[in-house]
């Protein structure tokens, strides 16, 4: 998976929330396109929230491209951070 071997998380848990958007935009029936990243990484120490979201999408590249991943949202952290 892209981001284990980008950012070697120490917790990783993705949850695909399509159905939950079924009918809205961005939605096409075919699932996978709503998710929310909860990941904590070391990665993460000292940077601020807007460069740990740029460290997720730089990670999933192309996935995150027109046609792709139409909405995520990221919960992301340092060891050690509530």
């Amino acid at each position: 998976m892209r981001l284990r071997a980008a950012l070697a998380p120490a917790a990783l848990d993705i949850v695909d929330d399509s159905e939950s958007h079924r009918g809205h935009a961005g939605h096409d029936g075919s699932g996978e396109s709503h998710f929310t990243v909860h990941i904590t990484a070391a990665a993460f120490a000292g940077t601020s929230r807007v460069a740990r979201q740029r460290l997720v999408y730089a990670a999933l590249g192309d996935l995150m491209a027109p046609g792709g991943v139409h909405a995520l949202i990221i919960k992301a952290m340092a060891p050690g951070e509530a």
